[in-house]
C-alpha cells in the first residue's frame, strides 16, 4: 500500500490507536507509548507540483542550469515527484537518485572524514537525494563549490530553503533563496534573496533580470567606450593639425550629455526577454569587455573616426563650404556645424546598434518595447535639430541647409549597414589576450586595492575639514565686521570703502563709541554699580 501511494507522489502517514489503562508515566518513552498500536489506516497526502514548475525547471535547463531535488521523502516519492516535475526525464537514470544515508557513505572515508574525490566521483550524475538530513544538504552545497572535475573554474550554486535547518546550506551558497511565505525567520536572514510568492517561477524571472542587467551593462559600456574613442582621437588630431579642436566646448557638453545619462537611461531599462535563458550562465571569470564587444567598438569607432577625419579635411572642399572650422575660432562655420551634427547622428544610430552585444544582426527587435529608449531617440534627434538651427553663438552652431541636413543624417544611418559588416567579422580575429576584466584580483591586490581606497578617502575627507575649516573662519570674519560695521553706523562714522575705520591700521584712537569705555578701562568706576550695565 505504502510503495503504491508512494509511486504516486503521495506522502504516507498510518493512523494507529491503542486504549490506555492508565496515563503512561514518560509520554517521550516512544518504545512503551508506541507498542501495541492497532492501525486504522494509511493516508496519502499530496502535495501538487504547480503547473508552471516543468515548465521552468525546462527554461532552467536549457539557459545552462541544473536542477537538484533535496528532499526528506522517501526514495520511492522522490522519484515520482522529480519525473512529474521534470528533474528525471525517462528510465536508466538509476545513478541519478539517492539516499541520504547512502550518499554519506559515498562521500566520506571509513573514518567519516569527507572525500572531496569521492564526493567529484558521484555529484555530476546527482540530480535527487532522498530522505536526505540538513547535513547532507551542505554537504552538497560545500562540496559543488569546491569541486573542480567539470570545468577549471568552480561552479555557482544556488539554493531554496524554508526550515530553520536550511540556514546553513542557504549561508554557503553563492545565492540563497528563502521562501517568504512559509519560511522561517532564521531562514530569511540567511539567505540572498526572499521569495514573496514562494514560488519556483520566481527563480527563473531573477535568472532573467540577473542576465539582462548584465547585458545593459555591456550594452553601455560598449557605446561609451565608442564615443570616448572617437571623440579623444577627433579632438586630438584636429588640435595637433589645426590647433583647435573641431567639438567646441558646448556641443561637447551637449555629446557627454548624450554619452552619459541619456545612453545610460536607454539602454539600461530594457526588458528582459525569454531569449536571455537560451545562452548559457556568464562564467564568473567571464571578461566584462568580450572580444565581440572589443570588436564591435574597434569597428565603429574606426567608421566613425574615418568619416569625421575627412569631413574635418576635406569637408569644405566636398561640401562646398565656405570657411572651415578653424578659420575663425569665435565665429560658428557651416563647417564645424556639420562636424558636429555628423557626430551627434552617428551616436544616435550607434545607440540602436548597442542594443545588441553578442553579434545579432536584428538590432530593432523588441525596440517598440522599450518605451524609454524610443523616448530618448526622439527627444535627442528634436533637440539636435534645435541645437544645429537656433543655437547661434551659445553653442557655436549656425543654421545648415536641408541637404546638408540630408547628407549629415545618411552618413549617421550609415552606422546601420556599417554594424552589418562587422556582424560578419568572426570575434576570433580579436586575440584572446584583448578582453578586458577577465583577470580575477588576487588576495594582495585585493587588499592593496582597498588600502589605496581608503587611503585616497581619507585625503579626500582631510581635504574637506581643510575647506570647512576656512569656510567656517570666513564666515566668523564676515560676522566680526558686520557687527563692527553696524557699530560704526551706530556712532555715526562714515562706512564708505574708503573710509572704514578698521582698514585703517595708522589711527591710533580706534573706534570711540556713544556711551561705552575704551577696551584698555575697566567697564565699571568706582562710584558706579552694575545695575544700568
Amino acid at each position: 500500500v505504502v510503495e503504491k501511494m508512494a509511486n504516486l507522489a503521495l506522502r504516507t502517514i498510518c493512523v494507529a490507536y491503542k486504549d490506555l489503562e492508565s496515563e503512561p508515566d514518560d509520554w517521550e518513552d516512544e518504545d512503551t507509548v508506541l507498542r501495541q498500536l492497532t492501525c486504522i489506516s494509511v493516508v496519502g497526502i499530496e502535495d501538487p507540483v504547480r503547473d508552471e514548475v516543468p515548465e521552468a525547471i525546462e527554461k532552467c535547463r536549457g539557459a545552462g542550469i541544473v536542477i537538484r531535488m533535496v528532499t526528506g521523502d522517501n526514495l520511492i516519492t522522490a522519484r515520482s515527484i522529480a519525473q512529474k516535475c521534470g528533474i528525471l526525464r525517462g528510465e536508466g537514470e538509476e545513478d541519478a537518485i539517492l539516499e541520504g544515508k547512502t550518499f554519506s557513505k559515498l562521500v566520506h572515508e571509513d573514518n567519516g572524514e569527507f572525500s572531496q574525490s569521492k564526493f567529484d566521483m558521484v555529484w555530476p550524475k546527482l540530480r535527487v537525494l532522498a530522505r536526505s538530513s540538513p547535513s547532507d544538504k551542505y554537504v552538497l552545497v560545500t562540496g559543488i563549490i569546491n569541486s573542480r572535475c567539470v570545468s577549471s573554474n568552480r561552479e555557482v550554486v544556488a539554493v531554496t530553503g524554508d526550515g530553520t535547518n536550511d540556514a546553513p546550506a542557504l549561508k554557503a551558497a553563492d545565492v540563497g533563496f528563502a521562501m517568504g511565505i512559509a519560511g522561517t525567520e532564521v531562514a530569511k536572514n540567511a539567505s540572498d534573496i526572499i521569495l514573496t510568492d514562494d514560488n519556483f517561477t520566481s527563480i527563473v524571472k531573477a535568472c532573467m533580470w540577473g542576465r539582462n542587467v548584465y547585458d545593459s551593462i555591456s550594452k553601455f559600456l560598449q557605446f561609451q567606450l565608442t564615443v570616448n574613442v572617437v571623440a579623444v582621437m577627433l579632438c586630438f588630431i584636429g588640435s595637433c593639425a589645426h590647433g583647435a579642436s573641431p567639438l567646441r566646448a558646448v556641443p561637447m557638453l551637449w555629446v557627454n550629455l548624450i554619452m552619459d545619462t541619456f545612453a545610460s537611461l536607454a539602454l539600461a531599462t530594457e526588458p528582459p526577454t525569454e531569449e536571455l535563458l537560451s545562452r548559457k550562465p556568464y562564467g564568473r571569470t567571464k571578461p566584462l569587455i568580450s572580444r565581440t564587444m572589443l570588436k564591435n567598438i574597434i569597428g565603429h569607432s574606426f567608421y566613425q573616426l574615418v568619416i569625421m577625419l575627412v569631413l574635418l579635411f576635406y569637408g569644405k572642399t566636398l561640401l562646398d563650404l565656405d570657411a572651415n572650422s578653424w578659420d575663425d575660432p569665435d565665429t560658428p562655420t557651416a563647417h564645424g556645424t556639420i562636424l558636429f551634427n555628423t557626430f551627434v547622428w552617428m551616436q544616435i544610430f550607434n545607440e540602436v546598434n548597442s542594443r545588441k552585444c553578442h553579434g545579432e544582426r536584428n538590432v530593432f527587435k523588441g525596440i517598440f518595447n522599450n518605451y524609454i529608449f524610443v523616448g530618448v531617440i526622439v527627444g535627442t534627434s528634436c533637440a539636435q535639430a534645435i541645437l544645429v538651427q537656433f543655437g547661434g553663438h551659445a553653442f557655436s552652431t549656425t543654421s545648415i541647409s536641408w541637404q546638408h541636413w540630408l547628407i549629415c543624417i545618411a552618413i549617421g544611418a550609415g552606422e546601420l549597414v556599417w554594424g552589418q559588416i562587422v556582424a560578419t567579422i568572426p570575434k576570433s580575429a580579436i586575440p584572446t589576450g584583448m578582453r578586458l576584466g577577465s583577470k580575477p584580483f588576487t588576495p594582495e591586490e585585493a587588499t592593496q586595492a582597498r588600502l589605496l581606497w581608503m587611503r585616497s578617502l581619507k585625503r579626500v575627507q582631510h581635504q574637506v575639514r581643510v575647506a570647512n575649516a576656512f569656510k567656517r573662519a570666513g564666515h566668523e570674519r564676515h560676522r566680526r565686521l558686520s557687527l563692527l560695521a553696524e557699530a560704526a553706523n551706530n556712532s555715526g562714522r562714515p562706512t564708505d570703502s574708503t573710509n572704514h575705520w578698521w582698514a585703517k591700521k595708522s589711527e591710533p584712537d580706534g573706534v570711540k563709541m556713544n556711551n561705552m569705555k575704551p577696551a584698555a578701562q575697566p567697564l565699571l568706576e568706582g562710584d558706579e554699580d552694575d545695575t544700568h550695565v
